[in-house]
C-alpha cells in the first residue's frame, strides 16, 4: 500500500551518456520494495545526440526532440497511476524535455538521476587539435576515428562542458536532483551511494503525503538560480533557448534581457574545457558544484530560501557529500547495500583555483555569456572561451545558407582573409535550428592562422563552441524576415562583445529598401522530417524558448 513512483527514462544503447540506465529501473524497484513501496517504468523517451548527427539531416529534429521528450513524457505519466516521479535523463534536449513534461504533474514529488561523466580519456584539447589538422587536411580519417576512440571511450557523458553536462549544473542549482551527483562516475560505489539516496529521498517524499513536489521546486527563484549557474561556470549557450521555455512550462516569463543583466553582475568563478583546460571531472574533483554553490551564496547571488528535493534550503547543496561506514557496502541487497550519504561540512576550499575560483578573484567580472544588439536583431554569445584580442572585431560580410556551402569554400581556399561568416535560414521554422558544431574546427583554423573571423547565424551553436566569437541565435530569423536576410557579401558588420553590440555598416535607408533573401533549401522527406513540418509551422522564435508550447 505505499507510494508507487513512476520512472521516466531516456536509456538507450546508441549513447554513451544513456547506456548506464538500462539497469536502474530493477534496482529502483528492488529499493522501492524494501522502503515498503513500489515502482514501475512509466515510459521511455527518445534520446538523440548532436554529436552524432553533425552536418547531417537528423540534426534537423533534434531541438524539436525537446518537444516531442516533454509530450512523451505527460503520455507516460498520464495513467495518474504514481505518486512520484523519477527522471533518468541527461544529454542535450533530454532534461529540459523531461522538466517541461513533468511539471505538467507539478502536485507530484520529483527525483532527477544522474548517471556521471565517463572517465578522462584523451584531452579535450588534443581531440580538438586533432578535429583542425583533419579539417586541414594534416590528419588521415584513421587518425580522426583514432583521437575520438581515445576521447569517447566508455560510458557517461562526453567529458567537456557542453550542453549535456551543463544540464546537470542546472538541475543541481535548481535543486532537482541530489547535491554533488551530478558529477560522479556511472559505476563504483559513490555512484551508488547517491542512486540509493535518491530512491530513498523520493520515497520519502511521496511517503509523507507529497512533499518536495516539481510544482514547488521549480519556481522564480530557482530559475534565477539556474540562470546564475550557467553565467558563473560558463555554461552552454544552448540554455539561452532551453531556461526559456522550462521556465515557460512553469508560468514564468524571462528573456535573453534578464540574463544579459545578471551577466552584468554574477563572475565567472570557472575554467572548464572549452572555456579551460580542465573537464568535468578534474572540475569535480577540485570542488565541483558544492565550492562553486557555496561561493555564489558567500557572494548573496542565489536564493537561499527555495524548495529542493531534499526539502527546505539549499544547505546541503553547499556542502561536501560524505560516505558513512568508510565507504563500505552493507550485506544488504542491490542498492540498499550501499552506504548512506550526508552532507554536513562546507565546501569552503577548492584544491585547484586555475579550475575554480573564489567569489573575491574570479576569472572574469562578467558571467559567460552575453546579448548582443543592434539593426541585425538580438543574439547570444558565449564569451567565456573567446580571448579579450577576439571579443571585437569589425569586417566585411561572407553569406552563406548551408554548412556545405562554408566547408566548400574553406576547402577551396575561398576564406583567406579577415571576415565574418553569415549563415543564415538555419532557425527553428525554416530547417529545425541544427547545431553547428561542425563549423568550429574550421574557424578555428582560420583564427589560428592569424585571421580575423567570426560567426553570426540564426542557428545553434552549443556549449561544445570554443575560441571562435559566434553570435548565434539571432532573431529575428531569416524565415522571419529578419535583418539577417538583407545581408550582402561584403557588407561590413560590427561584432563587440564587450558592449553587446551587432551591426551591419550600411546606411539605414538602403538597408530598409533591399529585398530579403529566399530560403532556398530543399525540404527532404527523409529521416522523419517531414513529420516535424507543424514544428517548423508553429514553433516561437529562439529568445521565446523555439517551442510549440
Amino acid at each position: 500500500n505505499g507510494p508507487n513512483i513512476g520512472i521516466v527514462s531516456a536509456f538507450n544503447d546508441m549513447l554513451s551518456a544513456h547506456k548506464p540506465y538500462e539497469d536502474y529501473p530493477p534496482k529502483i524497484r528492488d529499493l522501492c520494495r524494501q522502503l515498503g513501496g513500489s515502482a514501475q517504468v512509466a515510459g521511455m523517451v527518445p534520446a538523440m545526440c548532436d554529436g552524432v548527427t553533425q552536418g547531417q539531416i537528423g540534426m534537423r529534429l533534434s531541438l524539436f526532440s525537446r518537444d516531442v521528450i516533454a509530450m512523451a513524457t505527460a503520455v507516460s505519466l498520464s495513467h495518474n497511476a504514481y505518486q512520484g516521479i523519477m527522471c533518468l535523463g541527461i544529454c542535450d534536449k533530454i532534461v529540459p524535455g523531461l522538466v517541461i513534461g513533468a511539471l505538467q504533474f507539478g502536485h507530484l514529488p520529483v527525483m532527477f538521476l544522474p548517471a556521471g561523466p565517463m572517465s578522462t580519456g584523451q584531452s579535450n584539447k588534443d581531440k580538438a587539435r586533432v578535429r583542425q589538422a583533419h579539417a586541414r587536411g594534416d590528419a588521415s580519417y584513421d587518425d580522426l576515428l583514432e583521437s575520438e576512440c581515445k576521447s569517447y571511450h566508455g560510458e557517461g557523458t562526453c567529458t567537456f562542458y557542453g550542453t549535456a553536462n551543463s544540464n546537470q549544473m542546472l538541475l543541481e542549482m535548481m535543486g532537482l536532483q541530489l547535491p554533488s551527483s551530478s558529477f560522479v562516475h556511472p559505476y563504483g560505489i559513490e555512484r551508488e551511494s547517491f542512486n540509493a539516496k535518491a530512491v530513498k529521498q523520493i520515497m520519502a517524499s511521496a511517503k509523507a503525503g507529497g512533499q518536495n513536489t516539481m510544482a514547488e521546486i521549480v519556481s522564480e527563484k530557482s530559475i534565477v538560480n539556474a540562470l546564475v549557474g550557467l553565467l558563473a561556470t560558463g555554461g552552454s549557450t544552448n540554455h539561452a533557448i532551453h531556461l526559456v521555455a522550462m521556465a515557460k512550462a512553469a508560468g514564468i516569463v524571462i528573456d535573453w534581457q534578464d540574463l544579459s543583466d545578471l551577466s552584468d553582475v554574477v563572475p565567472l568563478l570557472c575554467r572548464i574545457y572549452p572555456n579551460g583546460a580542465a573537464d568535468v571531472n578534474a572540475f569535480h574533483e577540485a570542488g565541483g558544484m558544492a565550492f562553486v554553490m557555496h561561493e555564489l551564496a558567500r557572494g548573496g547571488l542565489i536564493h537561499l530560501d527555495v524548495k529542493t528535493v531534499m526539502g527546505d534550503g539549499l544547505d546541503a547543496y553547499l556542502c561536501q557529500p560524505e560516505l558513512a561506514n568508510d565507504g563500505i557496502l552493507t550485506t544488504a541487497k542491490g542498492w540498499a547495500s550501499a552506504p548512506d550519504i550526508t552532507w554536513q561540512k562546507p565546501a569552503a576550499e577548492c584544491s585547484d583555483s586555475d579550475i575554480i575560483s573564489n567569489i573575491e578573484q574570479p576569472f572574469n567580472a562578467k558571467g559567460g555569456l552575453m546579448l548582443l544588439k543592434g539593426n541585425l536583431g538580438r543574439s547570444i554569445i558565449k564569451t567565456s572561451a573567446v580571448s579579450a584580442r577576439n571579443q571585437v572585431i569589425t569586417a566585411p560580410a561572407k553569406v552563406f545558407h548551408h554548412q556545405g556551402d562554408f566547408i566548400t569554400a574553406y576547402n577551396e581556399g575561398k576564406l583567406n582573409e579577415d571576415f565574418i561568416a553569415v549563415l543564415r535560414f538555419q532557425g527553428p521554422k525554416t530547417v529545425g535550428m541544427p547545431e553547428l558544431h561542425q563549423l568550429t574546427p574550421l574557424l578555428g583554423n582560420l583564427l589560428d592562422e592569424g585571421r580575423k573571423v567570426a560567426l553570426i547565424t540564426d542557428g545553434r551553436m552549443s556549449g561544445a563552441s570554443g575560441k571562435v566569437p559566434a553570435a548565434i541565435h539571432l532573431v529575428p530569423e531569416a524565415a522571419d524576415n529578419g535583418p539577417i536576410a538583407k545581408v550582402q557579401d561584403g557588407d561590413v558588420i560590427h561584432l563587440d562583445a564587450i558592449n553587446g553590440v551587432l551591426e551591419v555598416q550600411v546606411n539605414d535607408a538602403e538597408f530598409a529598401a533591399r529585398q530579403g533573401a529566399t530560403d532556398d533549401h530543399h525540404q527532404s522527406n527523409v529521416l522523419g522530417t517531414e513529420l516535424f513540418k507543424m514544428f517548423r509551422a508553429q514553433c516561437s522564435n529562439a529568445e521565446q524558448g523555439a517551442t510549440v508550447f
